[in-house]
């Protein structure tokens, strides 16, 4: 995938260079504190309607982060993410789903969270190790047909493998919890009584803050300027010594594992179900575009992406500002949401292929730029020869 985009992520709007000493800048200090205090507020004050519809967001951020690293920073064109989620899911429900009581029931071994959780990444990081090397010969267009067909082939190993899924009807799935804790029926913890969306709230900002860490790590990494290298210029990468295969395959593997980890939260929240048909290309192509709306190559553009294409219907639905019922254009909150995001994804790729994280680097550019004139202005009028020293 070609971008306009900087090459290289930073968790700030500024250049790559400045980039480095993040937290030296007493704005970035700022934005972090504003940001962290907005966020205690929504998660003391904001209710459970708001708390669901952040949780959500989070986890949606997570995939964006997976789908970001392969088609962002690789630049391979991905439509199966949410083949990835499923394989996630499912192993996060065979390890951490209660053991069957009547024939035909799903399997389930009813282990703890702290396996179920990484071994539902780790599984479908090992899928898309085996089919990287298939998919992966492919670029382009064709990469795209392959990857969407995991989609249409994911559905239909879901629904027919009973024993692990439920079939079309679907199947509960593990809270997560510790020990006799569980998210979705908390006890006080300590005297501290909190609700299970506030739970949830402190669990996914955790999972989410590693996620975005190891992605940001991961690309000021070696491995990372290889993605780059590769999503660049693939023959120019293999003249400076890059191997395009291991680069591809690395980049793969870390977006199925991210993938997997969001589609095991994913199918856990808010209320521990799904069926085979939750894992389907519209959800896909919600997370593309949330990754092309956020900012394609950016991990700050992929939370953003998220709460765009994730968030907006959620507070439309939750807070009735279009009713859910069918209008008297025959248009649900749903179809809305829809047209929404879609002109959003044309108006960035035409306008602003940066996405959010493009238009706000553009922003603070021209804000510096103002500065720098403003500045030069007062320098510049307070070295002007006065009437009395002519």
């Amino acid at each position: 995938m070609s971008t306009n985009v900087a090459p290289r992520d930073t968790l700030d709007l500024a250049p790559p260079a400045v980039a480095q000493g993040w937290f030296a800048s007493a704005k970035n200090r700022t934005l972090l504190i504003g940001g962290v205090a907005l966020l205690t507020l929504v998660f003391l004050f904001g209710g459970d309607n708001w708390l669901l519809i952040l949780n959500v967001t989070m986890i949606a951020a997570i995939a964006t982060l997976g789908l970001n690293v392969l088609s962002g920073y690789a630049g391979q064109i991905s439509l199966g993410i949410t083949f990835f989620m499923g394989i996630g899911a499912y192993t996060a429900a065979w390890l951490g789903g209660s053991p069957p009581v009547f024939p035909g029931d799903p399997v389930g071994l009813n282990l703890t969270f702290l396996i179920w959780l990484p071994a539902a990444g780790i599984l479908a990081a090992l899928a898309g190790a085996l089919i990287g090397p298939t998919a992966l010969r492919l670029r382009g267009f064709y990469l795209a047909i392959v990857t969407l067909a995991l989609v249409f082939i994911g559905l239909y190993l879901f629904k027919n493998a009973r024993g692990l899924t439920g079939g079309p009807q679907g199947r509960t799935f593990p809270a997560p919890g510790f020990g006799d804790f569980s998210f979705a029926n908390p006890t006080p913890v300590f005297g501290i009584t909190l609700t299970t969306n506030q739970w949830y709230f402190l669990l996914f900002v955790v999972v989410l803050g590693l996620a975005a860490l190891f992605v940001h790590n991961l690309i000021h990494s070696r491995a990372g300027r290889a993605f780059e290298a590769v999503r660049d210029n693939e023959v120019g990468a293999a003249l400076i010594g890059v191997n395009r295969f291991h680069a591809k395959m690395g980049a793969f593997i870390v977006s199925s594992f991210l993938a997997g980890i969001a589609g095991a939260l994913w199918a856990a929240y808010p209320g521990g179900y799904a069926e085979p048909n939750t894992w389907n290309l519209t959800l896909a192509i919600q997370f593309v575009a949330a990754m092309l709306v956020g900012g394609v190559a950016s991990v700050w553009g992929s939370i953003l992406g998220a709460a765009f294409v994730f968030a907006l219907p959620l507070a439309l639905d939750t807070f009735a500002i279009i009713p859910v019922s069918a209008s008297t254009t025959g248009l649900t909150s749903g179809d809305l949401s829809a047209i929404f995001y879609g002109l959003l994804i044309i108006v960035f790729l035409i306008f602003e292929p940066g996405g959010v994280i493009g238009l706000a680097r553009r922003g603070q550019t021209w804000f510096q730029r103002l500065e720098e004139q403003r500045k030069g202005g007062e320098a510049a009028a307070g070295t002007a020869p006065t009437e009395a020293g002519l």
